[in-house]
């Protein structure tokens, strides 16, 4: 059971969390029962609070709440990358002892790597950098600068994001008219999360991904192309099965 106080987890300060063991069954104080005068107890099945908590002091546990999701978030994602550094060959045993699913503690290891304790904003949600996660360096701090002096939420800096991105396809377009490919929603997706696994611009993996395709696609060719130079038609059709079609056109010897 933990108790939490206003001020306790607020700001940048370090909160400090008061926790005691669950109470027994017949220990369990009533739930319209004043736990502690100022707290709100927080326990595995729910809140218990105080009976005749004021506005401000519910408003402000609201807002402690909120942090404490928020900062878990962070919490959790330095946890598994400290395990990961540390306990290579033993890390997944940990997380199956503390009843964790992987693949959201990968998502928060993989934002947590991206953003060095130091360049954390206290002032946006561990969603603002969630969002910023794939781009280079300098344009992280930049979308981080603008989404903090104007108060951004989440889905006001992604859609500033998607706008500026616009943009910026707009001005690259070239003269000659261009098609548009039509994919699938669950692919385009599936690359989304391929480009955040590998840490770059969506856009960029495409094209990288298809240029490293392509290249590969021609180098094939050119090395078919190389054979059929190296081993000319009159070769070729020498060395064709018996009774084949490039025996038929041998001629007939005879005495």
């Amino acid at each position: 059971m933990m108790a939490i106080q206003a001020g306790d987890i607020e700001g940048s300060g370090i909160g400090q969390i008061r926790t005691s063991p669950d109470l027994a069954p017949r220990q369990r104080r009533a739930m319209g029962e004043d736990p502690r005068r100022g707290q709100v107890l927080t326990t595995k099945v729910g809140l218990q609070m105080p009976a005749g908590m004021s506005f401000d002091d519910w408003e402000k546990a609201g807002r402690q709440l909120s942090g404490i999701v928020d900062s878990s978030s962070w919490w959790l994602g330095d946890w598994l990358v400290y395990g990961k550094d540390h306990y290579t060959d033993r890390y997944q045993r940990g997380i199956r002892a503390a009843g964790l699913q992987y693949q959201t503690l990968r998502n928060y290891a993989w934002v947590s790597r991206r953003f060095d304790f130091s360049r954390r904003r206290s002032a946006l949600s561990f969603q603002h950098h969630a969002e910023l996660a794939s781009l280079p360096h300098d344009q992280q701090e930049a979308w981080l600068d603008r989404a903090e002096q104007r108060k951004w939420t989440t889905k006001q800096l992604r859609s500033a994001i998607r706008a500026a991105r616009e943009d910026e396809a707009q001005v690259r377009m070239p003269a000659e008219p261009t098609r548009r490919l039509e994919v699938p929603g669950s692919r385009l997706q599936w690359w989304h999360k391929a480009a955040e696994q590998a840490g770059v611009d969506f856009e960029r993996w495409v094209l990288v991904t298809l240029d490293s395709a392509a290249k590969e696609a021609l180098e094939a060719l050119e090395e078919l192309e190389k054979q059929e130079d190296d081993h000319g038609p009159a070769e070729r059709e020498g060395t064709a099965e018996p009774g084949g079609p490039a025996q038929s056109h041998r001629p007939a010897i005879t005495a």
